[in-house]
């Protein structure tokens, strides 16, 4: 498609026309890797809290010669590029998208529901692909956004194309049908995901209708009835329902299989489904529909579940060996996964060498040569140094990634017996691997053996979490997110790299040290340190930390240590919280010497709330909000450029928005944790803690458990000893049957005292068994309930979780 073209289609004001060549890549995003700069269109999105229009003359620097815009821009400062005004920059993208729908002649399959559109997409492909010429949406690309980039992938070759859609809000399931048209379409469930942003239940049916109002077979579950009521084209059904195209006889499930007895156009079909759980016996019937509805023989379909196995889904970060961290992304391999894996190695900061094993991709629908093309056109744009190649295809045209650092084998077992000889070290590897390549085993070889206690953290819900505390900002509001206490036990690096990713505003730390870490490891956005020492000011200053200065001595301290030299502080005024902070009696001393030093640039004034998240101190609350702007206006004559003002915390940024200033601080809430408990339900867990089963044992009557023989068996009893401990943050509070964890489906209580390494927990009445995994805190325990049992805030429950515990972080 010409530049002209997507002109004509938008119907923008064409400003200039300097750069003719097609465009292959639609682009939104500057953060990403750009595979093809002079075949890129870049669309300048402006929203409340971002605008893309101010990373234009970067992507030019980086090559791009074509943008869609909604400000006008001065042509003269990307010359020989061409440049389209447009109203709206989405709204241009989906129609760009939906016109080169329009050129496809395969069959196009769309997904909605309220669970379960990722899973059915993904099995689909993976039965499908085999027989025939398949793409589909990446991940869960099904937003606004991320459904005409997954259309802008459809090439003529492919007979058959599977996309996911999902709304949050009424209007804009209709957007989401004009570009994909679907032929088929498949409605999974309702449930309650999104359920706040509609009027009721049956109008978040409808909206999600929208997107099969011209299909030809709707695809869905009889029995849901509140789908069923809104149907109004045809539809092929499954379910129990007596009126059911695919009835479900008798459903039987035994020894990790669910038999299904079916008739369908009068034949009896018997599936024998790999999973018990309803969820996947769920999305196995819409997989089973669909492929029966596509003329797939019922030899094949039964051959192809018997296969299937549960979808990891998520990409992994793990501490590998020698200095290494693995990103695991093993479940599938195709070209647009791993455009989105390099995608985040390439974001992340740590200063270690970026490595890629990748395996054969498996059918693509592309010929080899071409696939070999686009597959080492990806690894340049995103800066991988050093190249492993595992399979045939790759081995075969390894020439085609000089001068990357290469090595190639033809097989995951050939990898394996030379990897000793590679030795990776203090390296960032990428693992992307095909299922048939067994990339699970070289996982294995490379990841830090430790002990079976994992604190996994999801990126995906922390980012969840920092756009819904953004969308809560006024526009010009900046944000600081703290991570001290090592990201309140997530992982501060790990955590900073994806807040700097997100482009926060600032960061939040403790102690020195805590910034210098973060610095040493590629973290460039600016950093407040709360609690400075002296003896920590030269450090700061070598590594652009900007201390908080809370006292006429500390501020004298540091004017001593700088010595004439520029720095930039922040202060800390105490307006009833009590704990650091300058009063009103000091703020003619705090002038003069801000007036007498004007190398010191005053960054931002703030204050601490004491009970942002109480009610009952609104009083007081407010009283400090009015002390805060009555020492700001006093002291901004004598700070320079205006200072950034800031005030509320998590809780405050929910309770009390009219007292945002020009910057807030996120705390906690970024980590799934509402203080008010007002907006709960909008956060996401983003921390589970879990322990294996080391040992079970059979305890008689009489007998005692534990240091102390605190823990007395009244019964016979099966105990089963965790390994968890004090020493990882397992609080001996939660001893003798105060703390309870969960395991095969059951809360369990704590038995005996809670030791070091180890806690015994009575499973009696459960079929537990070694090596069984067991939750501490996460989706069965809530971390506040976990924090109740212990007597303390979830505060100190995450900062607890002892560094020694390995931490795994994935993201949808």
């Amino acid at each position: 498609m010409t530049f002209q073209e997507i002109a004509g289609i938008t119907s923008g004001e064409l400003i200039r026309t300097g750069h003719s060549e097609p465009v292959k890549y639609l682009l939104f995003d500057s953060r990403r890797p750009v595979i093809d700069p002079s075949a890129s269109l870049f669309f300048a999105i402006t929203g409340k809290h971002h605008d893309g229009h101010i990373y234009i003359q970067d992507l030019y620097q980086r090559g791009v010669r074509m943008f869609v815009v909604e400000k006008d821009i001065d042509p003269e400062r990307v010359p020989e590029s061409s440049i389209l005004k447009v109203s709206d920059a989405v709204e241009s993208l989906q129609a760009i998208a939906a016109a080169h729908r329009k050129n496809y002649r395969g069959e196009l399959i769309a997904i909605t529901g309220s669970n379960g559109k990722t899973i059915v997409k993904e099995w689909l492909y993976q039965l499908l692909a085999p027989f025939r010429s398949v793409i589909k949406s990446p991940s869960s690309y099904n937003s606004q956004l991320g459904v005409p980039l997954s259309v802008w992938q459809l090439q003529s070759e492919h007979e058959l194309a599977i996309f996911e859609a999902g709304i949050s809000q009424p209007g804009e399931m209709s957007r989401l049908q004009k570009i994909l048209e679907p032929d088929t379409g498949i409605f999974t469930n309702i449930g309650s995901a999104h359920d706040e942003g509609f009027e009721d239940r049956s109008s978040k049916v409808r909206e999600k209708m929208m997107l099969f109002r011209q299909v030809k077979t709707l695809i869905y579950c009889r029995d849901h009835e509140e789908v069923h009521q809104e149907v109004s084209v045809p539809g092929l059904t499954w379910g129990f329902h007596p009126e059911s195209d695919l009835k479900i006889i008798q459903s039987k499930s035994t020894e990790g299989l669910t038999r299904m007895e079916c008739e369908f156009r009068s034949q009896s079909f018997n599936w024998k489904i790999p999973f018990t759980d309803q969820a996947s016996v769920e999305n196995i019937m819409h997989v089973i529909a669909c492929l029966l509805h596509l003329g797939i023989p019922e030899k094949l379909i039964q051959e192809g579940i018997s296969r299937l196995r549960p979808l990891c889904m998520r990409l992994e970060m793990k501490q590998g060996q020698n200095d290494c961290y693995l990103i695991d992304d093993t479940y599938n391999n195709d070209l647009a996964g791993l455009r989105n894996a390099l995608d985040f190695l390439a974001n992340v900061s740590h200063k270690k060498k970026r490595s890629l094993i990748l395996s054969d991709i498996l059918q693509s629908g592309l010929g080899e040569s071409e696939l070999i093309r686009q597959i080492s056109k990806l690894i340049r744009a995103s800066g991988i140094e050093a190249f492993t190649g595992i399979g045939p295809v790759l081995n075969k045209y390894r020439d085609a990634f000089e001068p990357i650092e290469s090595n190639f084998y033809v097989s995951t077992e050939e990898f394996l017996e030379d990897e000793p000889q590679r030795k990776f070290r203090n390296e960032m590897i990428l693992i992307k691997g095909a299922r048939p390549f067994r990339f699970e085993k070289i996982i294995g070889r490379l990841e830090e053996k430790v002990h079976g206690t994992v604190l996994e953290v999801d990126l995906s819900a922390l980012t969840h979490n920092l756009n819904f505390y953004r969308s809560r900002l006024d526009p010009n509001v900046k944000l600081m997110v703290m991570v001290k206490a090592f990201a309140y036990g997530a992982g501060s690096l790990e955590v900073a790299n994806l807040l700097q990713y997100h482009r926060v505003d600032y960061l939040g730390v403790a102690y020195a040290d805590e910034g210098v870490f973060l610095r040493r490891n590629g973290i460039q956005i600016p950093v407040m340190v709360m609690n400075p020492t002296p003896e920590s000011f030269e450090s700061m200053i070598e590594y652009d930390l900007e201390p908080e200065i809370y006292s006429i001595r500390i501020f004298k301290e540091l004017i001593n240590s700088l010595r004439g030299r520029p720095a930039g502080i922040h202060l800390k005024i105490d307006t009833g919280m009590h704990r650091l902070g300058f009063e009103m009696q000091h703020a003619n001393e705090l002038k003069q010497l801000l007036e007498e030093h004007p190398e010191i640039q005053v960054k931002s004034i703030f204050s601490h709330l004491a009970a942002s998240e109480s009610k009952e101190h609104e009083d007081f609350t407010r009283q400090q909000a009015q002390r805060f702007n009555l020492i700001c206006r006093e002291l901004e004559p004598f700070t320079g450029d205006a200072p950034l003002r800031h005030l509320l915390n998590s809780s405050g940024i929910i309770r009390y928005p009219e007292y945002q200033f020009d910057m807030v601080r996120l705390g906690i809430g970024l980590y799934g944790i509402e203080g008010n408990e007002i907006a709960q339900e909008r956060l996401r867990s983003v921390s589970t803690l879990r322990t294996i089963i080391s040992q079970v044992k059979e305890i008689n009557p009489g007998e005692s458990v534990g240091y102390g023989r605190s823990g007395k068996a009244e019964n016979p009893i099966r105990i089963a000893t965790i390994a968890i401990g004090y020493a990882d943050g397992f609080s001996r509070i939660l001893s003798n049957g105060k703390g309870m964890v969960f395991i095969s489906g059951k809360l369990v209580p704590v038995i005996g005292n809670v030791c070091m390494d180890m806690t015994m927990i009575d499973i009696t009445g459960t079929e537990a068994k070694e090596g069984d995994l067991v939750e501490i805190f996460g989706p069965e325990i809530p971390l506040q309930d976990l924090a109740e049992m212990s007597g303390t805030i979830p505060y100190e429950i995450l900062t607890n979780v002892s560094q020694r515990v390995k931490r795994v972080f994935f993201t949808d």
